[in-house]
């Protein structure tokens, strides 16, 4: 059995903005464009700074208008490199104050690590920890809405011969608050691991392809999704113990599996919506059955689904027909937009938490998109209205009849990866920051552009 090596330790500690970070990596889903939008590519002295540690950038002010169609007055995108390759990240949603994210590693040599990542928004600096996790490649990561220290994890684990993708619940010691070192930049500080909490033992339905949380509530229950197992867990006092409270499974041709997940925000949290091959289905959580079924959702596999917070009945999803499609799951015969902005398979997409007609997008063409899909939205007059009084609204408005309809549109495409972007997410403390990562270990911050944000505000 192989054994896993630590890699040096990582001090936790502070990183100011400076210089320039780059890396490379291979990549199962697409090939790297081999571009550097805001500096020449990897070279031995970058290599060499990378085996010390991260590195964190900004793109130089001057090349934004060209790398990413934004306006010159907005802030240039900061960058963290990691030295291992990563295609796991979430922002930690309990944590509303600050901007914090964390993000999981994929080494096959070392003891892959959780950086936890805070940015310091109005200094531009970055407070970084690192954790070990030595159990395996991270796959994917999900944070407890309810305890800003307790995360889940899918890891790969091979036990006699076979590679199995598991997963457990975690708790991060009270060391790994950033800066709650003494000496942040004593790089004799060793790494902390994680407290493992529980297993979702779902070995015996296959491979974990994601685990997602009730969004509200206790943080006391979450599902996994395990090949063709949709299995809800109760996490027991303290997360010590998960129980499977129930389970249902995909009946069908071939073999069928879960890529993606995500619980419903409304409807008391009783709905959650699966992608399986390029099927998108949602579930009620109290029966375990179906309650509607998007058939060919996508040309191709359907890599991640996403509801919309404002709006019930409306979910997004993308897949590996380079698209990205909206859905009102009352009448799922055709999509009611579809965006066609990246040219290779999208693997994530998301919807702000608060203004639901901003959606980012992230794809292995290595591009971040930034949509305003402002017709389908809760705001589509410039102020929130709901489905039910749409039609009261416009008869109390009537001179709004007259006016154009609102445009749907790209706002800005994000262009500082350089391989395939695995994720994107919205910070939990800020609505208009938002973080990307691809595969090579790059980790990019960026914001909403001003003037959008003020129109909206505004």
């Amino acid at each position: 059995m192989r054994t896993s090596r630590a890699p040096p330790p990582l001090a936790a500690g502070r990183e100011r903005i400076g210089g320039e970070a780059g890396s490379r990596g291979r990549d199962d889903g697409a090939g790297s464009r081999g571009r550097a939008p805001y500096g020449s590519r990897v070279g031995p002295q970058s290599l060499r700074a990378r085996r010390r540690g991260t590195e964190v950038a900004r793109v130089p002010r001057s090349r934004l208008r060209r790398a990413s169609g934004r306006s010159m007055e907005d802030d240039a995108p900061v960058i963290y490199g990691l030295e291992f390759q990563a295609r796991a990240l979430t922002p930690q949603t309990a944590e509303t104050d600050a901007i914090r994210f964390l993000v999981g590693t994929q080494s096959l040599k070392y003891d892959n690590q959780i950086h936890i990542i805070d940015f310091d928004d109005e200094n531009n600096i970055i407070n970084k920890n690192v954790l070990l996790h030595q159990v395996g490649e991270i796959w994917h990561i999900s944070a407890s809405p309810a305890d800003r220290a307790v995360l889940a994890t899918c890891y790969n684990h091979t036990l006699d011969s076979k590679v199995l993708t598991c997963a457990a619940v975690w708790k991060m010691p009270q060391e790994s608050e950033p800066g709650s070192h003494e000496s942040p930049d004593d790089a004799a500080s060793a790494a902390h691991s994680l407290e493992l909490l529980c297993h979702l033992d779902g070995t015996a339905h296959g491979s974990t392809a994601c685990v997602t949380w009730e969004p509200t509530g206790d943080g006391r229950r979450v599902i996994s999704l395990a090949d063709n197992h949709l299995l809800l867990w109760d996490l027991q006092e303290s997360s010590s113990q998960a129980v499977l409270a129930s389970s249902a499974s995909l009946e069908g041709r071939g073999q069928l599996k879960f890529t993606s997940g995500r619980w419903s925000p409304h409807h008391s949290c009783t709905q959650v919506a699966t992608a399986s091959d390029t099927t998108v289905r949602g579930w009620d959580t109290r029966t375990m059955s179906q309650v509607y079924c998007i058939e060919n959702a996508h040309g191709q596999l359907v890599r991640d689904v996403d509801f919309n917070p404002n709006k019930q009945y409306y979910l997004a999803s993308c897949g590996d027909d380079c698209k990205v499609k909206f859905w009102d799951t009352r009448s799922v015969t055709e999509p009611v937009r579809t965006l066609e902005e990246h040219s290779h398979w999208v693997w994530s997409v998301r919807y702000n938490h608060s203004h639901d007609q901003l959606v980012l997008t992230g794809s292995s063409d290595s591009r971040v998109t930034l949509s305003n899909m402002v017709s389908i939205s809760s705001e589509p007059f410039g102020h929130l209205v709901d489905d039910d009084d749409l039609s009261d609204q416009e008869e109390r408005r009537p001179e709004e009849k007259s006016q154009e309809p609102p445009q749907d549109s790209v706002i800005a495409t994000y262009e500082e990866h350089e391989d395939s972007v695995y994720a994107v997410e919205w910070s939990s403390a800020d609505p208009w920051l938002f973080a990307s990562l691809s595969y090579d270990g790059r980790l990019v911050i960026n914001r909403v552009p001003r003037a959008l944000k003020y129109h909206i505000l505004l």
